[in-house]
Protein backbone atom coordinates (compact mmCIF):
# COMPACT_ATOMS: atom_id res chain seq x y z
CA UNK A 1 0.00 0.00 0.00
CA UNK A 2 1.56 3.51 -0.94
CA UNK A 3 2.47 6.32 1.44
CA UNK A 4 1.77 9.71 1.05
CA UNK A 5 5.05 10.35 -0.16
CA UNK A 6 4.61 7.72 -3.33
CA UNK A 7 1.57 9.59 -4.32
CA UNK A 8 1.06 10.42 -8.02
CA UNK A 9 -2.06 12.27 -9.63
CA UNK A 10 -4.73 9.97 -10.80
CA UNK A 11 -4.47 7.84 -7.79
CA UNK A 12 -7.37 6.53 -6.17
CA UNK A 13 -6.46 5.09 -2.94
CA UNK A 14 -7.76 3.11 0.28
CA UNK A 15 -5.77 3.46 2.99
CA UNK A 16 -5.26 4.61 7.05
CA UNK A 17 -4.58 8.38 7.30
CA UNK A 18 -4.10 10.65 10.78
CA UNK A 19 -6.08 13.65 10.64
CA UNK A 20 -3.69 16.37 11.58
CA UNK A 21 -5.31 19.35 10.69
CA UNK A 22 -9.09 20.12 9.80
CA UNK A 23 -11.71 22.95 9.24
CA UNK A 24 -14.98 23.66 8.01
CA UNK A 25 -15.32 25.91 5.00
CA UNK A 26 -18.40 27.06 2.90
CA UNK A 27 -18.71 26.64 -1.44
CA UNK A 28 -19.36 29.19 -3.31
CA UNK A 29 -23.20 28.25 -3.63
CA UNK A 30 -23.29 27.91 0.23
CA UNK A 31 -22.51 24.01 0.93
CA UNK A 32 -20.21 23.07 3.41
CA UNK A 33 -16.84 21.13 3.11
CA UNK A 34 -14.23 20.10 5.10
CA UNK A 35 -11.13 21.34 4.75
CA UNK A 36 -8.66 18.53 6.01
CA UNK A 37 -4.88 17.73 6.37
CA UNK A 38 -3.87 14.14 6.00
CA UNK A 39 -0.73 12.43 7.27
CA UNK A 40 1.50 9.31 7.85
CA UNK A 41 4.81 8.55 8.72
CA UNK A 42 6.17 9.67 5.17
CA UNK A 43 4.52 12.87 5.04
CA UNK A 44 1.26 15.73 4.93
CA UNK A 45 -1.24 15.79 2.06
CA UNK A 46 -3.97 18.70 1.40
CA UNK A 47 -7.54 17.01 1.49
CA UNK A 48 -11.36 17.81 0.91
CA UNK A 49 -14.34 16.10 0.99
CA UNK A 50 -16.80 18.09 -0.43
CA UNK A 51 -19.89 16.00 0.21
CA UNK A 52 -20.17 15.74 4.37
CA UNK A 53 -22.01 12.86 5.65
CA UNK A 54 -23.87 13.15 9.16
CA UNK A 55 -20.93 11.05 10.53
CA UNK A 56 -17.87 12.72 8.87
CA UNK A 57 -17.14 15.37 11.19
CA UNK A 58 -17.04 12.97 14.43
CA UNK A 59 -14.88 10.65 12.72
CA UNK A 60 -12.96 13.43 10.73
CA UNK A 61 -11.21 14.77 13.67
CA UNK A 62 -7.70 16.25 14.85
CA UNK A 63 -5.94 13.50 16.25
CA UNK A 64 -7.95 11.03 15.14
CA UNK A 65 -7.22 8.10 12.61
CA UNK A 66 -9.25 6.96 9.45
CA UNK A 67 -9.72 4.68 6.66
CA UNK A 68 -10.57 6.69 3.42
CA UNK A 69 -10.80 6.09 -0.16
CA UNK A 70 -9.38 9.06 -1.88
CA UNK A 71 -8.40 10.25 -5.49
CA UNK A 72 -4.98 11.98 -5.85
CA UNK A 73 -5.95 15.46 -8.18
CA UNK A 74 -3.29 18.05 -9.31
CA UNK A 75 -4.47 21.44 -8.03
CA UNK A 76 -1.96 24.97 -8.58
CA UNK A 77 1.49 22.02 -9.09
CA UNK A 78 0.58 20.56 -5.48
CA UNK A 79 -0.64 17.16 -5.39
CA UNK A 80 -4.29 17.03 -3.25
CA UNK A 81 -6.45 14.49 -2.04
CA UNK A 82 -10.08 14.24 -2.70
CA UNK A 83 -11.66 11.99 0.07
CA UNK A 84 -14.66 10.06 -1.17
CA UNK A 85 -15.58 8.25 2.00
CA UNK A 86 -13.91 8.11 5.85
CA UNK A 87 -14.71 6.54 8.32
CA UNK A 88 -13.40 6.64 12.40
CA UNK A 89 -10.51 3.87 12.91
CA UNK A 90 -10.64 2.05 16.57
CA UNK A 91 -7.17 2.29 17.84
CA UNK A 92 -6.92 -1.88 18.17
CA UNK A 93 -7.22 -1.29 14.14
CA UNK A 94 -4.33 1.10 13.74
CA UNK A 95 -2.01 0.36 11.35
CA UNK A 96 1.38 1.64 13.50
CA UNK A 97 3.90 1.00 10.51
CA UNK A 98 1.97 4.20 8.80
CA UNK A 99 2.32 6.66 11.50
CA UNK A 100 5.82 6.04 13.67
CA UNK A 101 8.49 6.69 11.50
CA UNK A 102 12.24 6.42 13.21
CA UNK A 103 14.51 9.49 13.96
CA UNK A 104 17.04 10.29 11.60
CA UNK A 105 19.57 8.93 14.05
CA UNK A 106 19.58 5.40 15.93
CA UNK A 107 17.66 5.34 18.79
CA UNK A 108 20.72 3.30 20.37
CA UNK A 109 22.79 6.26 19.51
CA UNK A 110 20.33 9.09 20.91
CA UNK A 111 20.11 7.25 24.19
CA UNK A 112 24.25 6.87 24.94
CA UNK A 113 23.96 10.49 23.68
CA UNK A 114 21.82 11.71 26.36
CA UNK A 115 22.74 9.39 28.96
CA UNK A 116 26.80 11.39 28.43
CA UNK A 117 25.30 14.56 29.10
CA UNK A 118 22.76 13.56 32.23
CA UNK A 119 25.65 11.75 33.56
CA UNK A 120 28.02 15.28 33.22
CA UNK A 121 25.82 16.85 35.49
CA UNK A 122 27.44 17.73 38.47
CA UNK A 123 25.90 20.76 40.16
CA UNK A 124 23.61 18.99 42.87
CA UNK A 125 20.51 20.30 42.78
CA UNK A 126 20.15 19.90 39.38
CA UNK A 127 21.38 16.13 39.04
CA UNK A 128 18.84 15.27 41.92
CA UNK A 129 16.24 17.17 39.90
CA UNK A 130 17.17 15.81 36.60
CA UNK A 131 17.40 11.63 38.08
CA UNK A 132 14.11 12.14 39.40
CA UNK A 133 12.49 12.93 36.45
CA UNK A 134 14.43 10.48 34.20
CA UNK A 135 13.26 7.97 36.65
CA UNK A 136 9.86 8.87 36.78
CA UNK A 137 9.33 8.91 33.26
CA UNK A 138 11.91 6.45 32.06
CA UNK A 139 8.93 4.50 29.68
CA UNK A 140 8.04 7.41 27.44
CA UNK A 141 11.31 9.81 27.55
CA UNK A 142 12.86 8.02 24.90
CA UNK A 143 9.96 6.85 22.65
CA UNK A 144 7.75 9.76 22.20
CA UNK A 145 7.92 12.99 19.53
CA UNK A 146 8.54 16.40 20.16
CA UNK A 147 5.23 17.67 19.46
CA UNK A 148 1.80 16.39 17.11
CA UNK A 149 3.28 17.67 13.72
CA UNK A 150 5.19 20.70 13.93
CA UNK A 151 8.68 19.32 14.42
CA UNK A 152 10.53 15.89 15.67
CA UNK A 153 7.17 14.58 15.28
CA UNK A 154 8.25 10.87 14.93
CA UNK A 155 9.08 8.19 17.41
CA UNK A 156 12.04 10.02 19.88
CA UNK A 157 11.56 12.94 18.56
CA UNK A 158 11.58 14.55 22.02
CA UNK A 159 14.74 12.70 22.50
CA UNK A 160 16.15 14.09 19.14
CA UNK A 161 15.37 17.65 20.23
CA UNK A 162 16.98 17.23 23.51
CA UNK A 163 20.11 15.91 21.70
CA UNK A 164 20.37 18.49 19.49
CA UNK A 165 19.90 21.10 21.74
CA UNK A 166 22.24 19.89 24.24
CA UNK A 167 24.59 19.87 21.65
CA UNK A 168 23.98 23.90 21.16
CA UNK A 169 23.93 24.00 24.94
CA UNK A 170 27.88 23.47 25.43
CA UNK A 171 28.93 25.57 22.61
CA UNK A 172 26.59 28.49 24.61
CA UNK A 173 28.24 27.39 27.99
CA UNK A 174 31.95 27.44 26.63
CA UNK A 175 31.69 30.78 24.37
CA UNK A 176 29.32 32.91 26.77
CA UNK A 177 30.05 34.28 30.50
CA UNK A 178 27.80 33.75 33.08
CA UNK A 179 26.02 30.86 31.72
CA UNK A 180 26.05 27.82 33.83
CA UNK A 181 27.13 25.31 32.22
CA UNK A 182 24.65 22.11 34.31
CA UNK A 183 21.65 24.73 35.15
CA UNK A 184 21.61 25.29 30.87
CA UNK A 185 21.77 21.65 30.08
CA UNK A 186 19.61 20.49 32.78
CA UNK A 187 17.18 23.28 31.48
CA UNK A 188 17.27 21.88 28.26
CA UNK A 189 16.84 18.19 29.64
CA UNK A 190 13.87 19.06 31.12
CA UNK A 191 12.13 21.65 29.34
CA UNK A 192 9.68 19.59 26.89
CA UNK A 193 9.45 16.67 29.73
CA UNK A 194 5.47 18.39 30.12
CA UNK A 195 4.98 16.95 26.74
CA UNK A 196 5.04 13.28 28.26
CA UNK A 197 1.23 14.24 30.02
CA UNK A 198 0.36 16.58 26.99
CA UNK A 199 0.51 14.08 24.75
CA UNK A 200 -0.97 10.72 24.46
CA UNK A 201 -2.77 7.99 22.79
CA UNK A 202 -1.99 4.43 20.47
CA UNK A 203 0.81 6.63 17.94
CA UNK A 204 1.25 9.58 20.31
CA UNK A 205 -0.53 12.17 18.14
CA UNK A 206 -3.37 14.04 20.20
CA UNK A 207 -3.10 16.27 23.25
CA UNK A 208 -4.64 14.69 26.67
CA UNK A 209 -7.23 16.70 28.37
CA UNK A 210 -4.61 17.98 30.74
CA UNK A 211 -2.42 18.81 27.86
CA UNK A 212 -5.44 20.90 26.44
CA UNK A 213 -6.54 22.79 29.38
CA UNK A 214 -3.64 23.04 31.19
CA UNK A 215 -0.42 22.76 28.53
CA UNK A 216 2.75 21.36 28.93
CA UNK A 217 5.01 24.38 29.91
CA UNK A 218 2.64 24.66 33.35
CA UNK A 219 2.50 21.24 34.09
CA UNK A 220 6.28 20.86 34.19
CA UNK A 221 6.45 24.02 35.98
CA UNK A 222 4.17 22.24 38.95
CA UNK A 223 6.17 18.99 38.56
CA UNK A 224 9.66 20.77 39.48
CA UNK A 225 7.88 22.63 42.39
CA UNK A 226 6.58 18.90 43.46
CA UNK A 227 9.80 17.29 43.33
CA UNK A 228 12.01 19.97 44.70
CA UNK A 229 9.29 20.18 48.13
CA UNK A 230 9.75 15.65 47.73
CA UNK A 231 13.31 16.22 47.97
CA UNK A 232 13.67 18.66 49.95
CA UNK A 233 15.75 20.96 47.71
CA UNK A 234 15.77 24.72 49.34
CA UNK A 235 18.43 26.38 47.35
CA UNK A 236 17.25 28.58 43.94
CA UNK A 237 18.07 25.94 41.46
CA UNK A 238 14.33 24.79 41.58
CA UNK A 239 13.18 27.96 41.11
CA UNK A 240 15.51 28.74 38.20
CA UNK A 241 14.35 25.87 36.66
CA UNK A 242 10.74 26.73 36.98
CA UNK A 243 11.01 30.34 35.44
CA UNK A 244 13.28 28.38 32.88
CA UNK A 245 10.51 26.33 32.03
CA UNK A 246 7.90 28.74 32.08
CA UNK A 247 9.73 31.30 29.34
CA UNK A 248 11.31 29.07 27.07
CA UNK A 249 9.05 29.69 24.29
CA UNK A 250 10.24 33.49 24.74
CA UNK A 251 6.73 35.53 24.17
CA UNK A 252 4.04 35.53 25.88
CA UNK A 253 1.74 35.04 22.77
CA UNK A 254 3.57 31.70 21.87
CA UNK A 255 2.51 30.16 25.54
CA UNK A 256 5.26 31.47 27.75
CA UNK A 257 3.72 33.33 31.31
CA UNK A 258 6.96 35.04 31.46
CA UNK A 259 9.68 36.00 29.75
CA UNK A 260 12.96 35.09 29.86
CA UNK A 261 15.26 37.03 32.59
CA UNK A 262 18.07 34.82 33.45
CA UNK A 263 21.27 34.01 30.75
CA UNK A 264 20.61 30.36 30.87
CA UNK A 265 16.79 31.42 30.19
CA UNK A 266 17.78 33.32 26.99
CA UNK A 267 19.79 30.74 26.04
CA UNK A 268 17.68 28.03 26.44
CA UNK A 269 14.50 30.03 24.14
CA UNK A 270 17.11 30.69 21.61
CA UNK A 271 18.69 27.45 21.33
CA UNK A 272 15.05 25.45 21.86
CA UNK A 273 13.89 28.19 18.96
CA UNK A 274 16.40 27.71 16.33
CA UNK A 275 16.63 23.80 16.50
CA UNK A 276 12.56 23.76 15.87
CA UNK A 277 12.88 25.87 13.07
CA UNK A 278 15.78 24.30 11.67
CA UNK A 279 14.30 21.62 11.66
CA UNK A 280 10.73 22.72 10.06
CA UNK A 281 12.52 24.02 7.58
CA UNK A 282 14.85 20.81 6.94
CA UNK A 283 11.85 18.81 6.73
CA UNK A 284 10.37 21.17 3.75
CA UNK A 285 13.21 21.76 1.73
CA UNK A 286 13.74 17.72 1.86
CA UNK A 287 10.21 17.61 0.52
CA UNK A 288 11.07 19.51 -2.67
CA UNK A 289 13.47 19.43 -5.60
CA UNK A 290 16.22 22.04 -6.14
CA UNK A 291 15.32 25.12 -8.08
CA UNK A 292 11.80 24.80 -6.41
CA UNK A 293 10.33 27.18 -3.66
CA UNK A 294 8.67 25.45 -0.76
CA UNK A 295 4.88 25.51 0.34
CA UNK A 296 4.27 28.65 2.97
CA UNK A 297 5.56 27.24 5.84
CA UNK A 298 3.61 29.29 8.72
CA UNK A 299 6.22 28.53 11.50
CA UNK A 300 8.18 30.75 9.74
CA UNK A 301 6.34 33.70 9.20
CA UNK A 302 4.45 32.26 6.25
CA UNK A 303 7.58 32.21 4.01
CA UNK A 304 8.93 30.13 0.99
CA UNK A 305 12.27 28.75 0.81
CA UNK A 306 13.67 27.97 -2.39
CA UNK A 307 16.43 24.96 -2.74
CA UNK A 308 19.17 26.00 -4.55
CA UNK A 309 21.22 23.40 -6.69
Amino acid sequence: MKFIKEFTEGDRISTQFLVSNVTKGVNNIGSPYLNIELRDCTGTIAAKKWEIEPDDEKAIAIGNIIAATVEIIRYRESLQAKVITARYVDPQEIDLVRFVSAPPVKKEILIEEFNSYRNSIKQPECKALLEYFVKKYESTIFVYPAASSIHHEYSSGLLMHIVSMCKMGEFFAQNYKNISRDLLLTGIMLHDIGKLTELEGPVVFHYSLEGKLVGHISIMAAEIKEAANKLNLKGEVPLLLQHMILSHHGQLEYGSPVLPLTVEALALNLIDNADSKMTILNKAIDEINEGEFTNKIFPLDGRQFYKHK
